[in-house]
């Protein structure tokens, strides 16, 4: 029996002091918010703060807008048990992966490069941001918590916090994905469907 399996992923990155970054910089993940949905329902979350590599020390900019501390980092997991940890969520390479926004998978794809590991992933992609956008025919693409009040909402706990937005984007994709449905025209009638094809035998005899 096939089962959908999704997994609902946020991430918050470090961020460069100002508007020149340092030479070679490249955002790390430092913190992950997973939601891991299974045929609509909820079998799991996860939430942890992980340990940069290249530019271990957060700027104060990156401090202040994540509302994090570098005492949280320095104490997050490794990267290498970061990516065991997605590998067990998605242990049949099936998952569908979800985001709101394309950055995430950017992100992760190239800390994976840059710790000689393996990308997780293998199922599909899908930016919910970019659904939503063409779904409502927006010019632009809408904040993740911009689009829960559109709907009439509000996000789960608090902003840029990964799970609590993992969760919102979870909500968010309920939503859209039931509007969809809504929106959908219904199939045209056969023939065989719109005539009792049975009476037209029973005169025919």
């Amino acid at each position: 029996m096939t089962t959908n399996s999704l997994l609902i992923i946020d991430f918050e990155f470090t961020m460069p002091e100002g508007k020149y970054s340092p030479q070679n910089f490249f955002p790390e993940i430092i913190e992950a918010g997973i939601v891991k949905s299974v045929d609509d329902e909820v079998v799991e979350t996860f939430s942890s703060y992980v340990r940069p590599k290249k530019f271990p020390k957060l700027t104060k900019r990156c401090k202040s807008f994540l509302k994090i501390t570098q005492k949280q980092v320095d104490e997050g997991m490794r990267f290498e048990d970061f990516i065991r940890k997605l590998n067990e969520l998605d242990p049949e390479k099936n998952s569908t992966i979800i985001t709101w926004g394309n950055m995430d998978m950017k992100v992760l794809k190239q800390n994976c490069m840059f710790n000689h590991i393996p990308f997780p992933f293998k199922g599909e992609m899908r930016d919910l941001s970019l659904e939503y956008k063409n779904f409502f025919g927006d010019r632009t693409l809408t904040g993740l918590w911009k689009a829960a009040e559109e709907y009439g909402d509000t996000g789960t706990g608090t902003h840029h916090k990964a799970l609590d937005d993992a969760l919102t984007a979870y909500k968010l994709f309920k939503l859209v994905e039931q509007d969809k449905q809504y929106l959908e025209k219904p199939k045209p009638p056969t023939i065989g469907e719109r005539i009792d094809l049975s009476e037209l035998f029973k005169r025919a005899t």
